[in-house]
């Protein structure tokens, strides 16, 4: 079997990668646990009440070339207000974009410069802080500040060495509470805080490979002084095939994840290229959008379709029912492209971002939704569709229904020439692991230079941390199992392992690793108690107590489910270790209580009764000894 070909998501199917001209690269962005990048707030992320809010609404300017990037002029075609929730203690004027920047922070600059020496990356002479225009909301000032650290770095990988692009040092975003088609809010707490992005070349080979690289760089960044959690790291992937476009596909959190949802991209690419070619094959084409001519309302005006009446029946809005002729598109727009996802179901993603249309109704769907056959009859009529035609209809107030046909019909447009180039999310919520259209793909045209932050002199040979992987290699030398390692060294958990491993050299390391890891998840999944109970100074007083032979191996995870049902540190001294002479007496005893009920008792009966009585008291290859000699 050829090496590159990858089992698809569904199993009877396979893709040969190479075949395809396949092409992905990868986007890493990883907080700093460092105050935020130009100024002295705290990154402290809160769920608290806010103090105060402000409203704003942006604006696209030219970028450094001149002219306005696309996706800033479609974010500012949707007229949308910002909503700003602060605190008094924790935000301040710089985030509200009311004072100019400070100096950047140069303990986030310091930890950049150690990621770009891990990877060998060439530092630049001189760090020009720059503007990337960006008006969804998510930056108050309308733009987010991004600063080159270092290009041409590198990453090996089980297949082969992958270029590291560029490292930069940016600011992170708003965080979004809610939104709708008229307004978002954000919160401020996240703006600002400190951002390493780094950026792969698209040598990543397959889907298990881009999985490898974001796991291997997110070992990297752990290494240095970062934040640790859900939401902190944030891989974003771009994905072409040889036909297809490359398609920025944002927020793969999960890095289990991440071969499916661009396997998914690639079928997706595969199909929409097809399609593309069946389209021209058989002539298809879209009508020209001509208002009067195809409003719906009159022909629909007595539908019992919900979708239809809630829009008819809402005396808030002016409505309207748009219909469009698809030429040739029968049975087209129902077309799967991958799991959960068809081409109509792509046309209505662009109408509800572009235009906030929250659906639209296409002919290979219904009768259906409430409407009857005679109404797709009727529509169809009107529309003079044919055999083989298709149509679409938008309703909604005349202010978003127009847009959103507009948006549907350069969609439709975009499908005679394959793949449209395009930044698309991943869907969390989808078991199928699919992604929608998010924005048009940005371009150059965004950035500028920032005027208010004079230029850097990197120090370039700083010092750089021990890395993970060397850290987990060092623990299995000590004893420690693979898996526990890797554990280990990438938790917070490693300055409490080490300590115990130098303060209790009697005990070890092995045993150590895992009372700090599968003994307490244990105590939760085997007996549903809080291990967070066992703080250090519990953990540390059982483990001198083993240390000094006070108690056995075997009573350690008694102890622990003991305390973690809550009682004291005393209870230790309920299993101190017996001596020889206290464990042969109770033996003698245990033995001779048994003998007069039974005198051919045999000494694996006698071993369940000693042990049962002495658990955690003796060390049980003593225990069986002491029997032996009685037999």
């Amino acid at each position: 079997m050829n090496k590159n070909i990858v089992a698809n998501v569904d199993p009877d199917d396979q893709i040969d990668y190479s075949a395809l001209g396949f092409k992905c690269g990868i986007e890493i962005h990883q907080q700093l646990d460092t105050k935020k990048l130009f100024c002295n707030c705290p990154s402290i992320l809160r769920d608290d009440s806010p103090h105060f809010t402000v409203e704003r609404r942006l604006r696209a300017v030219a970028g450094e070339t001149g002219e306005i990037d696309i996706a800033a002029r479609k974010e500012k075609e949707k007229g949308k207000k910002y909503v700003y929730e602060a605190y008094y203690d924790t935000t301040c004027l710089i985030e509200l974009d009311e004072e100019p920047p400070l100096s950047i922070n140069q303990e986030a600059l310091f930890i950049a410069l150690q990621v770009s020496n891990i990877l060998k990356a060439e530092i630049v002479d001189q760090i020009q802080v720059m503007r990337k225009t960006v008006i969804d909301g998510s930056n108050t000032s309308g733009f987010q500040r991004t600063a080159l650290i270092a290009r041409n770095g590198i990453l090996e990988t089980e297949k082969g060495i992958v270029k590291i692009e560029t490292i930069c040092l940016e600011e992170e975003s708003a965080k979004i509470i809610s939104q709708d088609n008229e307004k978002t809010i954000y919160r401020l707490d996240r703006l600002g805080i400190p951002l390493v992005e780094i950026a792969t070349d698209a040598s990543i080979k397959d889907p298990e490979h881009c999985k490898e690289v974001a796991e291997k760089l997110g070992l990297i960044l752990r290494s240095c002084k970062v934040k640790r959690g859900l939401g902190t790291i944030r891989q974003d992937v771009n994905v072409s095939i040889r036909e297809g476009s490359r398609i920025e596909i944002k927020g793969c959190q999960d890095l289990r994840a991440i071969p499916k949802i661009v396997q998914n991209e690639v079928i997706r690419q595969k199909k929409l290229v097809d399609l593309s070619k069946e389209l021209h094959d058989i002539k298809a084409s879209v009508s020209e959008f001509h208002y009067e001519s195809h409003e719906l309302n009159e022909i629909l005006k007595n539908s019992n379709s919900k979708l239809i009446r809630s829009i008819l029946d809402n005396k808030e809005i002016h409505p309207v029912i748009l219909g469009i002729k698809l030429r040739n598109f029968a049975g087209k727009l129902k077309q799967e492209l991958n799991k959960e996802n068809r081409l109509g179901k792509e046309l209505a993603g662009r109408a509800r971002v572009l235009a906030g249309v929250k659906g639209l109704l296409h002919s290979d769907e219904l009768p259906s939704y409430g409407i009857t056959q005679e109404e797709v009859n009727s529509v169809s009529e009107f529309l003079k569709c044919e055999k083989n035609d298709a149509f679409i209809i938008v309703s909604e107030s005349r202010e978003k229904a127009q847009p959103a046909v507009q948006a549907v019909i350069e969609r439709l447009n975009e499908a005679f020439k394959g793949v449209p180039q395009e930044v698309r999310k991943a869907e969390e919520k989808s078991d199928n692991f699919t992604t929608s259209y998010l924005r048009p793909m940005p371009g150059s045209s965004r950035m500028y230079p920032e005027t208010d932050i004079p230029l850097i002199r990197p120090e370039k040979n700083v010092t750089i941390p021990e890395l993970i992987t060397d850290i987990a290699s060092k623990y299995q030398k000590l004893g420690v199992s693979q898996d526990t390692a890797r554990v280990i060294s990438k938790s917070n958990i490693r300055e409490d392992f080490e300590q115990f491993v130098d303060s209790f050299p009697n005990v070890e390391p092995g045993f150590i690793a895992e009372v700090l890891t599968s003994k307490k998840k244990e105590l939760q999944t085997r007996f549903g108690l809080n291990s967070e109970i066992l703080d250090k100074s519990k953990v540390e007083a059982i483990l001198g107590n083993l240390n000094e032979s006070y108690i056995s191996k075997e009573a350690v995870f008694e102890i622990m489910i003991e305390l973690a049902k809550g009682k004291d540190i005393g209870v230790i001294d309920a299993y101190r270790r017996m001596n020889d002479s206290e464990i042969e007496k109770e033996i003698k005893n245990i033995i001779s209580e048994l003998r007069s009920r039974d005198s051919d008792i045999s000494q694996k009966a006698v071993m369940g009764q000693v042990m049962s009585k002495l658990r955690g008291k003796a060390d049980g290859k003593k225990i069986a000894d002491i029997i032996k000699s009685f037999y």
